[in-house]
């Protein structure tokens, strides 16, 4: 099957599902906007993707288990980074089938990700290179020579601005089979790299802890625990997710926990009738018991109050209404 899309996003809790094959759970950092753009491009064997953010984020990606997954960051901006790890200019993310992992971002971004069938990428690999190349269990760093990841980012970028600007040239057969074919050639090139690095051991434990951390916050959504509650239910010392949470999320344990339950907030009030929900119920039922303190830290992450986000809802809910 042959298709393509593009979708701009102004809601965050619209995001999670705008990426064919992954999840993305995000916590906005700060206050700027969201606004988001979802480029995609579906080929016989290849799927493609371009995503291009606005606000500064914490996401956890959850990628889906049969593909074999490429990410890359684009363009000059700040670059994201891939479980605690900055990517430098000309590396890439080679990622092990069905992988979770987190990624940061310190303002507006633009990346993207390829994916295949891994039999498809051992058939290529061998017709082009002679030989397989291996299928990482953890994420590993590439560092393609400059033609190779050249040659792929400009057809990566060519078949995305079709996608937003030509759809209907894009999934013309003998375009979208030389674009494939340009791809898959460069892709195999990039992949076949002399000196990949594979995560650490260390890297993939904070990284599990990271994940288990996260597991048990959405358990708990609406109810804050003490950080020696959670260590315990963790299994690890305080001092040991104190350093997972710094290298992976960049910020504290208890901090990020607080960021989650206000996004939740917000997504709460967001979806409320403005006419029957209060923001002091909604703020109880995410485990913010001191209204005032809840709304001081509200403003500071989201810059308005939460009331002026629950006015906002019923405006959006009116626009909808006189649509319909």
């Amino acid at each position: 099957m042959i298709g393509c899309g593009t979708t701009t996003f102004t809601d965050p809790d619209d995001y999670p599902g705008s990426m064919p094959e992954a999840a993305i759970d995000r916590v906005l950092t700060s206050s700027e906007r969201f606004q988001a753009r979802v480029t995609w491009v579906k080929l016989r064997r290849l799927g493609l993707a371009r995503l291009e953010e606005s606000a500064q984020r914490i996401a956890s990606i959850a990628l889906a288990p049969a593909p074999l997954f490429v990410s890359f960051a684009l363009g000059r901006a700040l670059q994201p980074m891939w479980n605690g790890r900055p990517m430098q200019r000309g590396e890439m993310v080679l990622h092990g089938r069905g992988e979770h992992f987190h990624q940061r971002t310190m303002g507006p971004c633009r990346w993207g990700m390829a994916w295949w069938a891994p039999q498809d990428f051992a058939k290529y690999s061998r017709a082009l290179l002679g030989s397989d190349v291996p299928t990482p269990v953890t994420m590993r760093i590439l560092r393609p020579s400059p033609a190779a990841l050249g040659e792929f980012l400009r057809l990566h970028n060519q078949a995305c601005r079709l996608a937003q600007t030509k759809p209907d040239m894009a999934a013309h057969p003998e375009i979208a089979r030389a674009l494939e074919q340009g791809l898959v050639r460069a892709l195999v090139n990039c992949a076949a790299d002399d000196g990949p690095q594979e995560s650490t051991g260390v890297e993939r434990h904070h990284s599990e802890i990271i994940r288990r951390f996260e597991q048990i916050l959405a358990a708990r959504r609406g109810r804050p625990l003490p950080l020696p509650e959670l260590c315990a239910i963790l299994g690890v010392a305080e001092r040991t997710l104190r350093i997972c949470c710094a290298q992976v999320l960049g910020i504290s344990p208890l901090r990020y926990a607080r960021l989650r339950r206000l996004n939740l907030a917000r997504s709460a009030l967001l979806r409320a009738d403005p006419n029957a929900s209060a923001v002091a119920t909604i703020a109880r039922a995410h485990g913010f018991s001191e209204l005032g303190r809840f709304a001081a830290a509200y403003r500071v992450a989201f810059g308005e109050t939460p009331s002026a986000t629950l006015r906002r809802a019923g405006y959006i809910a009116t626009d909808a209404a006189e649509i319909a």
